[in-house]
């Protein structure tokens, strides 16, 4: 046995400090979206819009399908970042800007999440915290982006010592 204590390792987002302006944080794996996603999301969130939900009249219309609930697409961009960014660092979301889904999510897709840092500062009122701010892309398995949006929230300082 071992008299050291052994080394730990706890998974856990950047302080502000780790954050460098113009970096490019590719965040893997994907994620498939399946029918349930969109179903339970949309149901969930009091969503009935048929182009989510009806697979008939759906089809009828100009994409010929069912169209993944865009807020899904937004939530799923957000959340493949966290574990990279954000995990156990963040204060509060400050809020979201020019979101954009310039071309349509279906069942199936795959969606990969990237980050820009775009601005980093510490806080001018809050102490031990400080804003980041980030354009977050989201692309399909073909590369071609389905969302964007610019990000603005408040994380934690590296800790003294």
């Amino acid at each position: 046995m071992s008299t050291h204590e052994p080394r730990v390792v706890e998974q856990r987002g950047m302080w502000l400090e780790e954050f460098t302006v113009g970096t490019l944080y590719r965040h893997r794996p994907g994620r498939t979206v399946t029918e349930a996603d969109n179903v339970l999301f949309s149901t969930l969130t009091m969503n009935p819009q048929p182009l989510h939900l009806d697979a008939v009249w759906s089809g009828e219309q100009v994409f010929g399908q069912r169209l993944v609930n865009s807020l899904f697409t937004l939530s799923t961009l957000v959340g493949l970042s966290i574990g990279q960014l954000t995990l156990g660092t963040l204060v509060a979301n400050l809020g979201f800007r020019d979101v954009t889904f310039p071309h349509p999510v279906f069942v199936g897709d795959t969606l990969y999440a990237e980050s820009v840092v775009t601005s980093a500062r510490p806080s001018a009122s809050r102490p031990g915290e400080g804003v980041i701010e980030v354009e977050h892309i989201a692309r399909n398995q073909d590369g071609t982006i389905v969302a964007q949006c610019h990000r603005a929230m408040l994380v934690l300082r590296r800790p003294a010592g």
